[in-house]
């Protein structure tokens, strides 16, 4: 996966126009001579196999966005089709990605993805997926070098080439179809379930409707930059950590309800897909889910489940359908982080654990009912703190290239907010199966527990962040050198978990000062 996605950076830095034939001759050469090496020289079987995967993303990558002097804004009607529609942050404007149906226009051929940003008429509905809408407004160009905390920056890692921006819907050319209609009723019909019982409190509800629903564009900019400076957005989206909560709670109902365990299995990933479409399939969302239905088939199949072959496998699936995604700030974090929590994360939450043991000499059957509290509270603390250190090292140095931000209060508030936030996206899965069941009363019970819980986290989150030092600006002193960071960080982690982590081989440090390397030399301040 490493040298597909070297090759692919490569060739996007010579601005190749792809596909190359000439690469993807050699890329065939290579793959060819490591099969035979697989057979007859087994030492030189992973050199040719790097080579192959290096030249075959290198002739895959294709051209990135175009240079500011190749289109000029200008006015234009044209006809989308819409991908898709980003959650709404007004109910004036709609944004997302839609591909240019032809005929294309001068500069933007028929066939790219363009992101849009319709001003919408009073009383006008945003498209839907799948709609095909004839608009017009300002065609502009994304500028091919940006930085990586910019608006343009997140178009270029998109892949995009165009925005369209003011635009204007003039008509509906093709209604959507059926299903992106179903989850676009699915989706207002869980909304208004996670707003029931929490009328009064608004900022709550908005905070509610983000973690279920992704719907950040509900927060108040206060909100927003309360949980950036904290280094708690992550909690407030749908990714990970939101889909594998969801998939453990159907785990355990379907586990009480004794449903056999491929049946289980396809059941979790309709209702985690169902989830994941409703809510807008954000790329992070696809990303987990496609991890999630990695693990659950293998163990559907009764194969060993390998999160890290998981990993890669939803990297690879990723990478298939949308290539220039390693650009962007959501492939790099999502699969930076995941990555260092599977290499560095989890071994050290098991040593940590190990280590530190409560009553280790005491068998688990001598012990009072208070002794036993102890040990499984320091066993779950432990384990969370080595998770929590792979995560913040990963965080601190992607923070720096996409968020211009250090907030050396990360850890303890993710330490200290996990436990509830899972408890809220508990109560929130409760909520919207109880209401679609008809249990309305039971849903509204759900619903201000997990307002008391949101209560609690914003007042935990308010003291932390008026600590002196809870955050601070920061860039780096360079545009290279956050991808390099990034790519020090990744390789120290994969090379301490392919040695065990042993002593011998520098232990758990060569991550710590990699990362440390870079927050003193490579970073300003200011």
């Amino acid at each position: 996966m490493l040298p597909a996605i070297a090759g692919r950076a490569a060739g996007s830095a010579a601005h190749l126009d792809g596909p190359v034939p000439g690469l993807l001759l050699a890329a065939g050469g290579a793959a060819a001579a490591a099969c035979a090496a697989a057979l007859w020289q087994p030492k030189a079987w992973a050199a040719a196999l790097v080579s192959a995967l290096f030249l075959a993303g290198a002739a895959e990558s294709g051209p990135g966005p175009p240079a500011p002097g190749r289109l000029t804004s200008r006015s234009v009607r044209l006809t989308l089709r819409i991908d898709r529609v980003a959650p709404p942050k007004s109910a004036r404007r709609a944004s997302g990605i839609a591909t240019l149906v032809p005929p294309g226009v001068p500069g933007c051929a028929a066939g790219e993805r363009i992101y849009f940003t319709f001003l919408l008429r009073r009383g006008q509905a945003p498209p839907l997926r799948s709609a095909v809408v004839a608009a017009s407004g300002v065609l502009r160009a994304v500028p091919r070098q940006a930085a990586a905390d910019s608006f343009a920056g997140y178009l270029a890692g998109l892949g995009l080439s165009c925005q369209l921006f003011p635009a204007w819907i003039q008509r509906e050319v093709k209604p959507p179809k059926a299903y992106p209609r179903f989850c676009e009723r699915l989706a207002a019909r869980m909304d208004g379930l996670l707003r029931r019982g929490l009328e009064a409190r608004p900022d709550l509800a908005a905070v509610y409707r983000a973690m279920m629903l992704g719907r950040k564009g509900d927060l108040g900019a206060a909100q927003k930059q309360l949980f950036l400076r904290s280094g708690t957005m992550h909690l407030f989206a749908i990714n990970g950590l939101h889909i594998g909560i969801v998939a453990l709670s159907l785990h355990a109902l379907l586990a009480l309800a004794r449903c056999p365990r491929r049946l289980s299995s396809a059941a979790v990933l309709a209702v985690l897909w169902l989830d994941v479409d409703s809510t807008g399939a954000t790329p992070s969302a696809v990303r987990a889910w496609i991890m999630v239905a990695a693990l659950e088939c293998a163990g559907a199949l009764d194969l060993p489940a390998n999160p890290l072959a998981a990993l890669a496998f939803a990297a690879g699936a990723d990478l298939c359908v949308r290539p220039a995604d390693f650009l962007g700030a959501s492939f790099q974090m999502s699969y930076g982080v995941m990555a260092a929590l599977l290499a560095l994360g989890l071994p050290l939450a098991e040593f940590l654990q190990a280590r530190f043991a409560a009553y280790r000499f005491l068998p688990a059957e001598s012990r009072t009912p208070l002794q036993r509290l102890r040990a499984a509270a320091q066993h779950h603390l432990c384990g969370s703190l080595g998770v929590g250190v792979a995560a913040a090292l990963a965080s601190l140095v992607s923070g720096v290239q996409f968020f211009s931000l250090i907030a050396p209060c990360g850890l303890a508030a993710n330490l200290l907010l996990m436990p509830p936030a899972t408890l809220v996206i508990v109560a929130g899965f409760g909520s919207v199966l109880a209401g679609l069941a008809g249990l309305g009363p039971l849903s509204v019970i759900f619903n201000r527990a997990a307002g008391l819980l949101l209560r609690v986290i914003a007042a935990l989150l308010r003291l932390g962040a008026a600590a002196p030092g809870a955050y601070f600006p920061a860039h780096y002193r360079a545009a290279w050198i956050g991808p390099a960071a990034q790519l020090a960080l990744l390789a120290a982690c994969l090379a301490g978990y392919a040695g065990g982590w042993r002593r011998e081989r520098g232990g758990w440090w060569p991550p710590f000062a990699v990362v440390a390397a870079v927050l003193l030399a490579g970073v300003r301040y200011r």
